[in-house]
Protein backbone atom coordinates (compact mmCIF):
# COMPACT_ATOMS: atom_id res chain seq x y z
CA UNK A 1 0.00 0.00 0.00
CA UNK A 2 1.34 3.42 -0.89
CA UNK A 3 1.49 6.38 1.50
CA UNK A 4 -0.99 8.21 -0.73
CA UNK A 5 -3.61 5.51 -0.07
CA UNK A 6 -2.84 5.49 3.65
CA UNK A 7 -3.40 9.25 3.77
CA UNK A 8 -6.71 8.90 1.92
CA UNK A 9 -7.82 6.22 4.39
CA UNK A 10 -6.79 8.45 7.29
CA UNK A 11 -8.92 11.31 5.98
CA UNK A 12 -11.95 9.06 5.48
CA UNK A 13 -11.61 7.65 8.99
CA UNK A 14 -11.87 11.15 10.49
CA UNK A 15 -15.47 11.54 9.32
CA UNK A 16 -18.24 10.93 11.86
CA UNK A 17 -20.58 8.40 10.28
CA UNK A 18 -23.25 8.94 12.94
CA UNK A 19 -24.45 12.13 11.23
CA UNK A 20 -24.42 13.65 7.76
CA UNK A 21 -24.49 17.14 9.28
CA UNK A 22 -20.86 17.08 10.41
CA UNK A 23 -18.10 17.55 7.88
CA UNK A 24 -14.43 18.23 8.26
CA UNK A 25 -11.90 20.78 7.14
CA UNK A 26 -8.31 19.98 6.17
CA UNK A 27 -6.37 23.20 6.71
CA UNK A 28 -3.56 24.23 4.37
CA UNK A 29 -1.04 23.91 7.20
CA UNK A 30 -1.99 20.26 7.84
CA UNK A 31 0.44 17.51 6.94
CA UNK A 32 0.97 17.79 3.16
CA UNK A 33 -0.08 14.16 2.61
CA UNK A 34 -3.48 14.85 4.17
CA UNK A 35 -3.98 18.01 2.10
CA UNK A 36 -3.18 16.04 -1.04
CA UNK A 37 -5.36 13.12 0.04
CA UNK A 38 -8.37 15.40 0.52
CA UNK A 39 -7.90 16.81 -2.99
CA UNK A 40 -7.67 13.29 -4.42
CA UNK A 41 -10.76 12.12 -2.53
CA UNK A 42 -12.65 15.12 -3.90
CA UNK A 43 -11.52 14.29 -7.44
CA UNK A 44 -12.69 10.70 -6.90
CA UNK A 45 -16.11 11.93 -5.78
CA UNK A 46 -15.84 10.71 -2.18
CA UNK A 47 -15.96 14.13 -0.48
CA UNK A 48 -17.71 17.34 -1.48
CA UNK A 49 -14.82 19.82 -1.24
CA UNK A 50 -11.10 19.74 -2.07
CA UNK A 51 -10.31 20.48 1.58
CA UNK A 52 -12.85 18.20 3.21
CA UNK A 53 -16.48 19.17 3.37
CA UNK A 54 -18.90 16.27 3.65
CA UNK A 55 -18.89 12.69 2.51
CA UNK A 56 -20.75 11.93 -0.70
CA UNK A 57 -22.90 8.80 -0.79
CA UNK A 58 -19.95 6.90 -2.26
CA UNK A 59 -17.61 8.39 0.35
CA UNK A 60 -19.95 7.41 3.17
CA UNK A 61 -20.06 3.84 1.88
CA UNK A 62 -16.25 3.71 1.60
CA UNK A 63 -15.79 5.13 5.11
CA UNK A 64 -18.28 2.60 6.51
CA UNK A 65 -16.32 -0.26 4.95
CA UNK A 66 -13.05 1.09 6.35
CA UNK A 67 -14.42 1.45 9.85
CA UNK A 68 -15.94 -2.03 9.72
CA UNK A 69 -12.63 -3.50 8.56
CA UNK A 70 -10.85 -1.83 11.48
CA UNK A 71 -13.40 -3.24 13.93
CA UNK A 72 -12.92 -6.73 12.51
CA UNK A 73 -9.13 -6.47 12.81
CA UNK A 74 -9.17 -5.23 16.43
CA UNK A 75 -7.21 -7.50 18.69
CA UNK A 76 -9.32 -9.62 20.99
CA UNK A 77 -8.71 -8.57 24.59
Amino acid sequence: MRQQQIDQIEVLLHFNLETTLQGLKIHNDARPGLVSAAKQLHELGLITEHDGGYLTDLGHEAAEHLQLALQIMKPVS
